[in-house]
């Protein structure tokens, strides 16, 4: 499983917001779609912070989320995500 973390900090994954106010993490199942997903954000948004694809493993984030109640969406190879639209 690959996430997007802070480059100063793995422990500072990236969210998306969701329109309720939520925050998910997307849990990406190939490395190349994290990639891609983070060449978008770069693109759409200079204003992040540095940032790298990290992988961990499905079981550790899965457990983090849950005993945080924290939302996250597995991305699959078969999903096409694109970042949504910075509100700057």
């Amino acid at each position: 499983m690959f996430i997007i973390t802070l480059k100063s900090r793995e422990d500072g994954v990236y969210s998306v917001l969701a329109e309720n106010g939520e925050h998910i993490i997307p849990l990406f199942e190939e490395e190349d779609d994290a990639d891609r997903y983070l060449n978008l954000l770069e693109i759409e948004d200079s204003d992040y912070p540095p940032m790298r694809v990290s992988s961990i493993d499905e079981d550790v984030i899965i457990r983090a989320c849950t005993e945080r109640s924290q939302k996250y969406s597995i991305i699959t190879s078969d999903d096409f995500i694109i970042p949504p639209k910075s509100t700057s």
